[in-house]
């Protein structure tokens, strides 16, 4: 009998980490509970899956992932200026996330890019756009 290899629909449980290029651990679920997913099913992004397809149960990877792959591109049109005196007394620095409600009230977060007197940039791109990414996994099974 032969081991299933990950394909559209199958159920796959994994341990995995995100690393940036200097090895910096953005997320990972080695020291914890293993995730699962059926591929295909929007849990995990399109670029990350791709990459999993043909592997089975025992394997064990570090896949590099383009931005393109993974969290997309930096887009100029995310930063936005707004008035500083929408931030009332806030203590602003750069880096500090905020956390905005978007249009159907739910929570966006965005990241304080620059500030003077009058304006701050708010920066609404995911935090890891434009950034090249090392996705480490083992594969635990495939169903």
């Amino acid at each position: 009998m032969s081991q299933l290899t990950i394909a559209p629909d199958a159920k796959v449980t994994l341990h995995f980490a995100i690393k940036l290029e200097d090895g910096q651990v953005v997320d990972s679920n080695f020291e914890g509970k293993p995730a699962t997913f059926v591929v295909g099913d929007g849990q995990l992004l399109e670029g990350f899956e791709k990459t999993l397809m043909g592997m089975k149960s025992g394997d064990e990877a570090v896949i590099d992932i383009q931005p393109e792959q993974g969290f997309g591109m930096s887009n100029p049109s995310n930063m936005q200026r707004l008035p500083r005196k929408q931030f009332g007394d806030m203590v602003l620095e750069p880096g500090l996330v905020v956390s905005f409600a978007d249009a159907s009230d739910g929570e966006l977060p965005g990241v304080v890019a620059e500030f003077d007197d009058k304006m701050v940039t708010v920066d609404f791109n995911h935090p890891l756009a434009g950034k090249n990414i090392k996705f480490e996994v083992k594969i635990l099974s495939v169903e």
